[in-house]
């Protein structure tokens, strides 16, 4: 009765420790790196892109603090219409990243002058893999999907960020189906 007492104690043991290293590295796979580029701001000043850039990162570390994936941040900005698929395969290479985020804040200009801008923003994402290919892109203008006349740019530049990262997840999910089929 002893030894079958022991055997059960000992495999139950074995089995709950092949159980956690298991579901240790399950979740190592699914961690996703995604590297984020500084965004292209539209006019190109230097006074609004230091600001524009805090808050652009502000929201997607937000973001990402309740999801698995992990972010990692390049301190370079890319021309958002014209992209080089080897400069990002190398980016994501050096890196270790599965998929890079080249994204544009374009600021609505209103009146008359050279430098008067409101409160409203566009912000464009598009998601390319490591392998340099693009996957998706999106855009939220923050003036058509939330009506916002009043609040702070900051908040404005938070607020697209979040709804073009919402867009592009979305986008993914109906991609996906697709990818299971073939």
């Amino acid at each position: 009765m002893k030894k079958i007492i022991f055997f059960t104690a000992v495999t139950s043991f074995l089995l709950v420790g092949f159980t956690s290293v298991k579901a240790q590295k399950n979740t190592d796979d699914k961690i996703k790196k995604v590297l984020y580029f500084n965004p292209e701001v539209e006019p190109d000043l230097d006074e609004i892109k230091e600001p524009t850039n805090n808050a652009f990162f502000d929201a997607v570390s937000d973001n990402f603090s309740g999801r698995k994936n992990k972010m990692l941040r390049a301190e370079v900005q890319f021309p958002f219409d014209s992209i080089d698929k080897k400069t990002i395969m190398d980016y994501c290479v050096n890196n270790d990243a599965d998929f890079a985020i080249v994204s544009k804040v374009r600021y609505f200009k209103v009146g008359f002058g050279k430098y008067v801008f409101s409160n409203q923003v566009v912000v464009s994402m598009k998601l390319f893999g490591a392998d340099g290919n693009l996957v998706t892109e999106t855009d939220y203008d923050t003036y058509r999907k939330n009506m916002r006349l009043l609040g702070s740019t900051v908040n404005s530049v938070k607020i697209g960020t979040e709804g073009a990262i919402k867009g592009i997840i979305k986008k993914l999910r109906k991609m996906k189906p697709t990818e299971n089929e073939l």
